[in-house]
């Protein structure tokens, strides 16, 4: 999958699973921290399990634990990397 629309999906899947109607995929920087201030997200421990589940149903990534959780959802780009690494 190319690398933008692979962003632009889990932009998307993250927007859709945490039900923030309110932010644009475009809002979101592919290199800010997602659990941040500045991502303007407003993640809680309940959108953790959302985007947990989101990327295990839309992509096939499955994060045994919450520290494999907090070591790969970090930023878009972390995720990208990830996923392409797990998914060859």
């Amino acid at each position: 999958m190319d690398i933008e629309k692979l962003k632009y999906e889990l932009k998307k899947m993250i927007i859709e699973e945490c039900e923030k109607e309110d932010i644009l995929p475009e809002d979101i920087a592919d290199d800010v921290e997602l659990f941040s201030d500045k991502s303007g997200l407003e993640l809680d421990s309940l959108d953790a399990l959302q985007i947990s589940m989101g990327l295990q149903n839309k992509f096939g990534i499955r994060l045994g634990d919450s520290k494999e959780f907090r070591r790969v959802v970090t930023t878009i780009d972390n995720l990208v990397v990830y996923i392409n690494e797990n998914n060859a």
